[in-house]
Formats: C-alpha cells, structure tokens, sequence
C-alpha cells in the first residue's frame, strides 16, 4: 500500500468531519478545532504555498511553538508533496540560518516578530530562501508576508491540483528533515520518509490501544521526533484529540483543564511531579504522611510481586483497593482525573520514580528511539512492562546487540540518510543494521537495557544531549584554568570541576 501522511489524515477528516481534531487555548479558555475545520486550514495554507510556487519535493522550513498553526503548516506542507523542515522555536537566529541553508529551503513559517526583524538584515545569507510567512505580526518588506495576506493569496482554482499532488504521493518520498541537536559538530539533517513514520506509527498502534475516546496534552518541542510522530501523528492516525499546553511551565494547570487520557513527555516532567508530590506529602500532617506511606508500601509491594511474575495475592489486592481510593485516586484527580498513562522517552527514567506512579496506579511506559529511527525501536507496553528497561522491540524491527555491545538496529522505520551527507550516512551503517551509538543488553525475557554512550554523551534530565568534551574545551582555553571535567548525566543541569591554573593567578 503506497500510504503517506497526507492521504491518511485526509481520510480521517472525511471520517471524523465533526468530531474535534485540536484543543487550543485562547484568552483564557480552550477551544476546539474540528477535524473539517483543520482540513480547511490546511488546505488554505497549501493554496498560498502552491501560489507561491512550492513544488513537490522542495523544503518548507518551519520555526514555532505548538500549536495548531504549526500543524497548519505542516499538513499543507506535505499535502502539496513538499517536505517539511521544523527548527527549535528556542532556538535564535543562528540555527535558522544553518537549517534553512543546509536543507536549502524556499519558505519559512515563523512566529517570532523578533526573530524576524533580526532575520531581516541576514537574508543575504540565505539566498534561496524566497519567502517568510510571518504567523504573527507583519513587516515592511518584499521577502516577507503576513498570514492574512498569504491565505488572500491563495488560488481557489488549485484545490483539484492540491488533490492531485496528495493523491501523487509515494511512501517512499520523504517526509521531514529533522536536525539533531549537532553535539559532536553542526546539527545533522535526518531525512524520514513518510513509510519510516507510518511503519512505526502501525506498530505503536499494536503496542497501545488509543482511540477517539483519547486526549493527548502536547507540550513538547513538534520539531523533537518523539513529539512529532507519536504525540502528532499517531493521535491523528488514532482519531485522538490534541490539546495544547500553553508552554511548560503551565502543564500542571492544563493537565486539570483537559483532562487528558495519555500524556507523552521526557523524563524530567515526571521527576518534578514525583518531587512536588513528596514535597507536599512531607508538608503535611503527621497521620496524613502515615496513610500516604502506607498505601505506598502496598503499592510498590504489588508492583514488586507483578513484575517478579507473580500474583499479589488477596490480601495485598485488597490493601492496594484501599490505597487507591484514599490516596492515589486523590493524586489522579491533580492531572485531571482522566490519565490512563503516561510514555517516557528521550532520557533514562529513574527506578523509583517508575514505581512510584506504577504503584499509584499511574504507569508510565517507558521507550527508546533515536531521530534516525523515526523515534520507535522499544517500548514497554501494557501486554509487557519491566521496570528499568526500555522495553522490547517494535514488531517488525530487529535489534541485535553487535560484538562490543553496540545496539544495532533494521527495520522499516530506519532513516534514509543525513541530508546532503552520503559519508557519514555510511558511517552509521554496518551490513545493512543501523549503529546507534548506545550500548546495551537484553535481559533473559526480551526486554533491552541501556547501559552506556558510546562517545560518553551526557544526556539529561530533560532528554538533551550534550558533548561535555565541548563545554569542556572552552573552559581549557581560559588562561586560568588548567583542566575541567564537566558531570550532569541524567541530571537537570550540569555541573563542572575545575583545576584552576595557579600560576596564572
């Protein structure tokens, strides 16, 4: 079946016409998007790119926060046969430049007016960059156009050719160019095909039952693969609701305004739940602080015996019974009462803070993937959950572990190559299996374990990966210092050692 991304959410939107596609918030309250209204949306968006003289196969780059405009842009994107390029919307001018240039793309959606003003006095340096749609605000100049008059521009006349170029579509053409995070060097352009993203869209699927019945709340960057695939396109492909966060600081407040059925997010976010939960629970009164405990106990009891391969038994049952009703409903109802689970990537999850919310009846599934691996290669699931790992692999890829511990991986969802980088695209293969970079085992029943970097990348808290040899040089080159050594895996931050340099001081 020659599927792509445009064909299957344009058969959702026939399919669930009137039924709510997005939930956005706007002064103050959310409001809801159909999947009609989306369609049109989008549709509107292809019709100016199209007018514009977007080809099929050209990069269309695109630089915000989430939200529905951003898939407006991207959904046009794509339907028009284009491949769509997104940049960190944290990130400044410079990554713009980089990305725009490499990918060699002709428009750029951006919602930063400020960024734009900045951008205005380096077009110099991006010479095949024909047009900037501004999504928020206007500026005085021939390169860039506002929203409002970019849709007026859109010819009406073209819908049957839009048609055409969805219908032209071939799994094998690609999708997106996703730069990674460039930590040994400039960020690499991943190229996805739309059969990279829907194979391990197909076997998420037989992971986790999602429905139209579910809400997501999005919050993390759409220009990360783990976000972009399975908190974007899997919920589309399932006929879930996405809701939008209004940024990370307020995903607490959004979790009750929504209500959401699945959250998807790194390990830092849950971190920082499991310490404010403590925090507040430490706070409070003496016989509070007892039930907590307890019920706890029974919880991580249960959890223990579950994951040993063993019934709890009736009495435990009954203890874990009533630590839900008088605790750990209690703490459900704080993320909006509705959770049914929670997907961990990105970084390592901690032990006790997997058992924590598993023993609250809160499981959080915790997978791995790479942006060369269309975000899916493991994932823990209801059917197979083990604590400390990342679950087995998806169906239809294998994994083997190499002769020095290397994982390797194959399958459908493996990347066609770095864009415009044959060499090192050559690099990163061996036989036909793609190297990861990551160590690890398997353990008796299947389940992969991570166990090391490599090239001794940091990778933090939140799911960043950094060359502490970088940072590392920078501080050598000061006159008074003589060595640094920089630490942070799996922390929020880093932290540094430093031999200063006496002499000198």
């Amino acid at each position: 079946m020659n599927e792509t991304l445009p064909k299957m959410v344009s058969r959702q939107a026939r399919r669930l016409s009137s039924q709510t596609a997005l939930r956005y918030k706007e002064k103050g309250a959310y409001r809801d998007i159909s999947w009609k209204a989306m369609e049109q949306a989008w549709r509107g968006y292809a019709l100016g790119l199209l007018s514009l003289g977007l080809r099929p196969g050209e990069r269309v780059a695109i630089m915000g926060p989430n939200g529905p405009a951003w898939v407006f842009a991207d959904l046009a994107a794509m339907h028009c046969g284009a491949v769509s390029v997104p940049i960190y919307h944290t990130e400044g001018l410079e990554a713009i430049l980089h990305v725009v240039n490499d990918s060699q793309s002709r428009f750029l959606f951006l919602f930063s007016p400020l960024l734009a003003e900045e951008l205005l006095s380096h077009l110099a340096e991006v010479p095949q960059l024909e047009r900037v749609i501004l999504l928020e605000g206007s500026l005085e100049h021939p390169s860039f156009v506002s929203l409002q008059e970019f849709l007026a521009g859109g010819d009406q006349q073209q819908q049957a050719s839009l048609d055409t170029l969805t219908e032209k579509g071939s799994a094998e053409d690609p999708a997106t160019i996703i730069y990674t995070s460039g930590t040994t060097g400039p960020p690499k352009g991943v190229t996805l095909s739309h059969r990279n993203i829907l194979a391990n869209i197909e076997a998420a699927v037989k992971s986790f039952e999602i429905s139209e019945k579910d809400t997501c709340l999005s919050f993390l960057p759409l220009s990360h693969v783990f976000e972009r695939v399975d908190g974007y396109y899997l919920m589309l492909h399932q006929g879930a609701v996405i809701a939008y966060a209004e940024n990370i600081d307020t995903v607490p407040l959004n979790l009750q305004e929504i209500a959401p059925t699945i959250v998807i997010s790194v390990p830092r976010l849950f971190e920082k739940m499991f310490a404010r939960i403590m925090e507040r629970v430490l706070a409070g009164p003496w016989h509070k602080k007892q039930i907590f405990f307890t019920a706890l106990k029974a919880g991580r009891a249960a959890v223990a015996r579950r994951q040993g391969g063993r019934n709890p038994g009736v009495l435990l049952e009954m203890a874990v019974a009533a630590a839900n009703a008088l605790v750990f409903t209690k703490l459900k109802g704080h993320l909006g009462g509705q959770v049914r689970f929670f997907i961990s990537g990105g970084a390592p999850l901690p032990r006790n803070v997997a058992e924590f919310f598993l023993a609250a009846n809160l499981p959080i599934y915790e997978g791995y993937g790479l942006t060369e691996t269309a975000a899916g290669i493991t994932v823990n699931s209801p059917q197979a959950h083990r604590i400390g790992t990342v679950g087995r692999p998806f169906e239809g890829t294998d994994v083997r572990i190499a002769d020095d511990g290397e994982i390797v991986v194959r399958g459908p969802g493996i990347f066609q190559g770095y864009w415009n980088a044959p060499e090192r695209t050559a690099e990163t293969f061996a036989d036909g299996w793609f190297k990861t970079g990551d160590i690890g085992e398997f353990d008796p029943e299947g389940f992969l374990l991570i166990t090391d970097r490599k090239k001794d990348i940091i990778v933090t808290a939140g799911g960043k990966n950094i060359a502490p040899q970088v940072i590392e040089s920078l501080f050598k080159h000061d006159k008074f210092l003589s060595n640094a050594m920089v630490y942070g895996d799996r922390k929020p931050y880093l932290t540094a050692l430093l031999v200063p340099n006496f002499d000198n001081l």
